[in-house]
């Protein structure tokens, strides 16, 4: 084979639709626009337009809610970790956070946090600090002879006056609802 024997699959390159070029071409006269209006213009900007009739998108009840200001956690497995101390990322006894695990190369980035998560087993004792951590996770650290610590999160007083005031409420409300059933 030499360079000018080099060329493309048949087929690989198609040629584009000349529009425009006479009636013979099939695409003449209006280009495949059809006909006059808006939409045979450059620059139409229709989208979800239904010609005045109510738009599906508004006619369909809103559902749902987002959450202005939710975290967006790291979740990490205690298998995982384990499969790192194996691969030698992380060391037995070492203290493990977020920045740890970013640095080791396990985690991408830092986010909002870390959660612990109970999936796997680990055989090895790890230090960590994290902002969550389920029940069995802990158990299973905890069993391997390392000690998980939770990141306190910073509560305000007026916030937490706010929960006793509506937990008072909440108590109140189920006591007359169940002096009432008797």
């Amino acid at each position: 084979m030499r360079l000018n024997d080099i060329k493309d699959n048949p087929g690989a390159r198609k040629t584009r639709v000349r529009i425009g070029r006479g009636i013979g071409s099939g695409v003449g006269k209006t280009g495949g626009r059809g006909g006059k209006g808006q939409t045979a213009r450059t620059g139409v900007a229709i989208g979800g337009f239904e010609g005045g009739q109510m738009p599906l998108h508004r006619r369909l009840p809103k559902r749902g809610f987002n959450k202005w200001n939710r975290k967006d956690w790291n979740e990490i497995n205690v298998g995982a970790l384990q499969r790192a101390v194996d691969e030698g990322k992380l060391k037995s006894g070492q203290t493990v956070d977020v920045t740890a695990l970013v640095d080791a190369g396990i985690l991408r980035r830092p986010k909002d946090g870390l959660r612990l998560l109970g999936a796997g087993e680990i055989k090895v004792s790890l230090a960590l600090t994290v902002n969550h951590a389920t029940a069995s996770a802990k158990a299973a650290v905890e069993k391997a002879g390392g000690s998980v610590s939770l990141i306190e999160k910073k509560v305000l007083e007026a916030d937490e006056a706010k929960r006793k005031k509506s937990a008072a409420k909440k108590a109140g409300s189920s006591k007359k609802a169940g002096g009432a059933e008797e």
